[in-house]
């Protein structure tokens, strides 16, 4: 018997903001914004590039990234990449800050590391051969 196909998994983070969330991962990430709210109160959005997707939505409560929880599990998404040194040349040409610098981690990686505007943190990166 096939096993179904599973094609992405999308984080979804609780945002102080949508519109202001959307400002950051289109204007400085490139991703592209698929989904608005509803009405005139922008409480819910989805933004996508590529195969990855992150939801939003303001409910009034503050945002709780990992790290606030345990210091030790910082990322809040681990967003892979097949080429992050190139996307750590095309964020940095944005003025994109990053938490921790494009390097080989000790954990078999090689990727990067930001976070955005209500604190969560993503690493965009790769398994190292």
């Amino acid at each position: 018997m096939t096993q179904p196909e599973i094609v992405s998994i999308s984080p979804f983070f609780i945002v102080q903001d949508v519109a202001r969330a959307f400002s950051f991962y289109r204007d400085r990430l490139g991703f592209e914004v698929t989904f608005q709210g509803f009405g005139d109160d922008l409480f819910f959005g989805i933004v996508c590039r590529g195969g990855a997707q992150i939801l939003f939505k303001s409910v009034g409560v503050d945002p709780l990234p990992n790290y606030r929880r345990e210091p030790s599990a910082r990322w809040d998404a681990f967003v892979f990449v097949p080429d992050p040194d190139a996307l750590a040349a095309e964020f940095t040409s944005r003025q994109v800050e990053f938490s921790q610098p494009l390097k080989d981690t000790d954990d078999g990686l090689r990727g990067f590391e930001l976070k955005d505007q209500d604190g969560y943190v993503l690493f965009f990166g790769r398994t190292r051969p």
